[in-house]
């Protein structure tokens, strides 16, 4: 599903954010991808997306090369992938239903599709009754639910969880964890870039850690080495 290959992400004013970094993540798999801040994860996330181009290497997602996209096939490729965000990014004027729709609405779907699945995504992440709600109505948890149905919408191979809990409650961020591991379970490819210590450590995934933009290590069911530290 996803291949990063010797991938180096240098900046013009002479940052090196990325170091010949390489790694696979399978159909179907579940990995968390850690480090601290300035590690490299917000880079790598831009390049999984394309909003930026490595310096070096090659970025494979679901087999299509980055480097021979079309510019006018970026978004088609975007649209493939399910994104999710620490704050949000819900539009404030728009019901829950609505907001869920927009993204059936970028694809050019059918009015009789978007009311077909938007409940059914809705229920999904037991919003089933919030769809007319506003989001300044809901908790952060409900929001972030919501984030999680537009993200699903349009049935992604792949979803990117970019710190989907950093802004919740203990409670709140296991329940998100067991959506994004039941989505997991039903076949999506799921990656959560994330530096939750405990969320880590009790979900026993995939770890691909960064430390000063290259991989330091890659462990099956992975956690943090140090307990008292948060990287």
């Amino acid at each position: 599903m996803i291949k990063i290959d010797n991938v180096t992400m240098k900046y013009p004013n002479g940052t090196v954010a990325l170091k010949d970094v390489s790694f696979q993540i399978k159909e179907g798999e579940f990995a968390f991808i850690i480090g601290h801040s300035g590690a490299g994860k917000s880079t790598l996330l831009k390049l999984m997306l394309k909003e930026e181009n490595p310096t070096e290497g090659e970025i494979f997602i679901n087999g299509k090369n980055f480097s021979k996209l079309k510019k006018r096939q970026i978004p088609q490729l975007r649209r493939s992938i399910g994104i999710v965000f620490q704050d949000f990014r819900l539009l404030p004027d728009r019901t829950v239903f609505e907001n869920v729709a927009f993204a059936m609405r970028i694809t050019e779907a059918s009015h009789k599709k978007i009311k077909k699945q938007v409940p059914l995504a809705l229920t999904l992440v037991g919003l089933g009754r919030k769809a007319k709600a506003f989001p300044t109505e809901l908790s952060g948890g409900e929001q972030q639910r919501v984030g999680l149905a537009r993200a699903l919408i349009n049935n992604p191979a792949l979803l990117i969880a970019d710190e989907p809990t950093g802004n919740l409650d203990p409670i709140n961020s296991a329940e998100i964890m067991k959506l994004l591991e039941e989505i997991n379970a039903n076949g999506t490819t799921v990656v959560v870039i994330t530096h939750e210590k405990n969320i880590v450590n009790d979900m026993k995934k995939r770890v691909i850690e960064l430390d000063a933009g290259a991989v330091i290590r890659d462990e099956e069911e992975g956690k943090y080495k140090n307990e008292d530290t948060d990287i």
